[in-house]
């Protein structure tokens, strides 16, 4: 299983409708993540607007590009873009990973 981290950074005058978007994420795109191959993700959201994403797969760059081909997704990523920073196209496309440099298992 391949363990992934990427930052983002959401606009500090967007924080609290990122959180509220996030308390009920859509259904079909919470399916489509499970379907995609999105195991254990989780959102961690700083005061200063710094967003630590981590999630578990079988293949990153695979689970990315069935993402991409998601109806839901285009949607979605849509509606979030304009809740980041520094961003040129989609916050999927922005999702670069960190290395991993220790684990403990």
């Amino acid at each position: 299983m391949q363990r992934v981290c990427f930052l983002l950074k959401v606009r500090q005058e967007r924080l609290a409708e990122y959180r509220e978007r996030h308390r009920d994420v859509w259904a079909e795109m919470r399916a489509a993540l499970s379907r995609t191959g999105w195991h254990n993700y989780s959102l961690f959201l700083r005061d200063d607007g710094l967003l630590v994403g981590y999630l578990e797969t079988d293949d990153f760059e695979a689970a990315q590009k069935a993402m991409a081909e998601t109806e839901v997704n285009a949607r979605w990523q849509a509606e979030m873009a304009p809740f980041f920073e520094n961003l040129d196209g989609r916050p999927d496309e922005g999702m670069v990973p960190l290395t991993e440099v220790f684990h403990l298992d």
